[in-house]
């Protein structure tokens, strides 16, 4: 079924299928709706999916384009299952949600100096989503450790956000190949 979208008042409306990568059960947006969009990078968003709100973070695909994860819970509540096309209304959010933090950079962070913790504070939500993906985007448990630790000294100097670090780049290790979304 070929997606179709529609902008009405700042909101986008679309029609696509959801589909799977391994184990995870997804969504593009069609390309058309993505390029109403603020950003190629992640882009807070709340909406519907069949009805069901929801409230996310829209990933970058690596070809300036997005998706969005369809999780259990929320497939379920909204009926639909991979395969089935979902009608999806979206509104790009004026805040943006917390992220989950990785329980090593969260242990980090606990174990940092004060400066470092109130640097975590401080900065905007958007910002520790950048500083997680950047450390989620690996696979290799000592790349990751080294990504935490820079994370931490990185902040000890003031830096508020991950430099050198493609924002509009898939960064899920398990859906992604050298940046892009893989295909379902």
């Amino acid at each position: 079924m070929a997606p179709t979208h529609r902008i009405d008042e700042a909101q986008l409306h679309f029609t696509a299928a959801l589909s799977t990568i391994d184990a995870t059960t997804l969504v593009r947006l069609p390309e058309t709706a993505s390029k109403e969009l603020p950003s190629r990078g992640q882009v807070a968003v709340h909406g519907t999916i069949n009805g069901v709100e929801f409230r996310t973070v829209l990933e970058p695909d690596g070809t300036f384009g997005h998706w969005i994860r369809v999780g259990d819970t929320l497939r379920r509540a909204a009926g639909i299952s991979p395969g089935d096309a979902a009608t999806i209304d979206i509104r790009v959010a004026e805040e943006w949600p917390e992220p989950s933090v990785p329980q090593d950079l969260e242990e980090a962070l606990a174990a940092a100096p004060e400066k470092i913790q109130s640097l975590w504070h401080e900065i905007t939500p958007m910002a520790r989503w950048e500083w997680v993906r950047w450390i989620n985007a690996t696979k290799n448990p000592d790349t990751r450790r080294r990504r935490v630790e820079v994370s931490i000294s990185k902040m000890q100097g003031g830096k508020r956000r991950p430099c050198c670090f493609n924002l509009s780049a898939c960064t899920d290790p398990d859906l992604s190949k050298n940046g892009r979304l893989r295909e379902a």
